[in-house]
């Protein structure tokens, strides 16, 4: 399992599925599940948090799901926070892998957000806000990591998308030995071909 964190717009979505797609493992985002579960677009939009819980009760069931059906996984923006990287180190330390950290300056993540056109990313301020909050938990979630002796790497996210994912593929080969590249498409989706999409 490899957790992917960085900042709204860093890429972690367009990379997180190129390598699911590379490697025939299961991407889980956690904001893609909940923008699909429904009921939370208020809280989403005015950059708010879903309640740890339910976040957690939700990404539960896609790994247990991606397990029960022999995909290693790929988890996107989970944990968002102290609580839930308590949580995983109880309940899932041994299973992870490492950590990536997508780094991008914060002007071309505002850059970026203008152009995917999700109602989240319109107000500066919500963006801001999102921002901050990213800031102050990941400040907390990786000494939990770092107490069990999971790896975290920082990797540069800007570039071409296939020169991140180049980068990105180099790390994950070198926390798990064992990933080998596919061929097939396992998610059945395309691959963004731009942070904008």
């Amino acid at each position: 399992m490899i957790i992917l964190f960085g900042l709204a717009g860093s890429g972690k979505g367009t990379q997180g599925k190129a390598l699911s797609e590379l490697f025939g493992w299961r991407w889980l985002s956690v904001g893609e599940a909940i923008r699909q579960s429904g009921g939370y677009e208020d809280i989403i939009n005015q950059g708010g948090l879903i309640p740890d819980d339910d976040v957690i009760k939700l990404m539960d069931k896609q790994i247990s799901k991606a397990e029960d059906e022999g995909f290693d996984v790929i988890l996107d923006g989970y944990p968002r926070d102290v609580y839930q990287a308590e949580y995983m180190m109880s309940a899932m330390s041994d299973k992870i892998d490492g950590a990536i950290i997508l780094e991008v300056p914060k002007e071309e993540l505002y850059q970026r957000l203008s152009l995917r056109g999700r109602d989240d990313d319109k107000e500066r301020s919500s963006i801001d806000r999102r921002f901050e909050v990213f800031e102050q938990n990941i400040g907390g979630i990786l000494p939990l990591l770092e107490a069990k002796q999971i790896p975290i790497e920082r990797v540069d996210g800007v570039g071409k998308i296939e020169d991140v994912t180049a980068r990105l593929v180099e790390v994950v080969r070198r926390m798990n030995p064992d990933a080998t590249e596919q061929e097939q498409d396992v998610n059945g989706g395309e691959i963004e071909k731009s942070y904008g999409e």
